[in-house]
């Protein structure tokens, strides 16, 4: 009974009604503009579902988030975007395996539930930076080869999610925001996408409801930063 009472309870009434109320977008969505795609559906509520644990700083949602990059990996190469389908499935996927160990590694307090959040010093963002400008050219000529559609703001969604894998990774608090720049570019993707079909559309309200989602995160995990650095953990069991 407790632990069905531990479920019901471990989201705020905030936190859930911001699920329900995305799911319910999403599921609308997807009734009027496609009704067809199920892959696309599942892959936004996964995709969903997954933000709001990581949200909490749980490494369920990295769990989730593996599932998700297969799934949106598909969609995008049925639609000629081969960035977005070399990101997830060579880039965001494998790195949401290396997360979920880093995040079960390093619980908050031996709380398997909650991620430590950590901070990057100034050497380390000036590495990312590097590091993320290698990237981004490299990927360019990659997905200029393969003749990807819309290829500057395919390359721009290469280089915002490899900055939000490398963050998650990190444990920092700021990689929901990483993760909310790359939700604008893949709007502006799928937005070039809903002109050639509608049924996108259904796929670009997803990466909107996403978008609320990550700035959610980012809100709970500056917060959860503040509370880390002022609470003494609990010893570990």
């Amino acid at each position: 009974m407790s632990k069905t009472k531990n479920i019901f309870t471990y989201f705020t009434k905030a936190e859930t009604a911001l699920w329900l109320g995305s799911v319910l977008l999403i599921v609308i969505s997807f009734i009027i503009f496609d009704g067809i795609n199920y892959l696309t559906l599942a892959a936004s509520l996964i995709g969903v579902t997954s933000l709001i644990f990581c949200a909490k700083g749980n490494p369920f949602g990295q769990l989730l988030m593996i599932f998700f990059g297969i799934i949106y990996g598909i969609i995008s190469y049925r639609f000629a975007y081969y960035g977005e389908m070399i990101t997830y499935l060579g880039m965001t996927g494998p790195m949401a395996v290396f997360s979920l160990i880093s995040w079960l590694k390093n619980p908050y307090g031996g709380n398997r539930s909650e991620v430590k959040v950590n901070r990057l010093r100034g050497a380390e963002i000036i590495f990312m930076l590097i590091l993320t400008a290698a990237v981004t050219v490299i990927f360019y000529f990659i997905l200029d080869f393969f003749g990807t559609a819309n290829l500057i703001p395919s390359t721009l969604s290469v280089t915002t999610s490899f900055i939000a894998v490398y963050l998650t990774f990190r444990r920092s608090a700021f990689f929901p925001l990483a993760y909310a720049a790359n939700d604008v570019i893949l709007i502006v993707l799928w937005s070039m996408a809903s002109f050639e079909s509608i049924t996108y559309i259904s796929v670009l309200i997803c990466f909107i409801v996403f978008l609320i989602n990550d700035i959610y995160g980012f809100i709970s995990w500056s917060k959860r930063k503040i509370s880390q650095s002022r609470e003494i953990p609990p010893p570990s069991s």
